[in-house]
């Protein structure tokens, strides 16, 4: 079986660390092991790999390298998401006028002008300074 960067694979959690996981690649003759460092798993930030793999649990992967010695870095985060279907996307957001948009924005303006004049210092006479 032939591997390089990009390809897919699919394999089987055989070890975890706190580094991260190995990963034994399925229909693999040759018995080819990966791995997903811990910083590849999710796009959170992960503690502990034990919340997000287990032991023998069946995991995708991208190929992000192929060593001289044959050692793969692997990747779950970064496998592309898959689309959704049709009935399951969201709306397309109505389009609005050239007038909703200037209205919106001064609206917007408002609130936030609003917010800031509560953050200003009151003005009030100087204090003096008692020496």
């Amino acid at each position: 079986m032939q591997i390089k960067i990009g390809d897919i694979v699919e394999g089987k959690v055989t070890g975890i660390t706190k580094y991260g996981a190995f990963v034994s690649l399925s229909g693999d003759a040759n018995g080819l092991t990966g791995m997903v460092h811990i910083s590849e798993i999710s796009g959170g930030f992960v503690k502990e790999i034990g919340e997000f793999l287990e032991l023998e649990q069946q995991v995708k992967a991208v190929v992000l390298n192929v060593g001289g010695d044959g050692k793969l870095a692997l990747s779950i985060k970064q496998l592309p998401k898959p689309e959704q279907p049709e009935e399951q996307r969201p709306p397309p957001e109505a389009p609005q006028s050239f007038e909703d948009m200037i209205n919106k924005f001064k609206r917007e303006s408002d609130e936030k002008i609003a917010d800031l004049k509560h953050l200003e210092p009151k003005k009030g006479p100087p204090r003096r300074r008692k020496d």
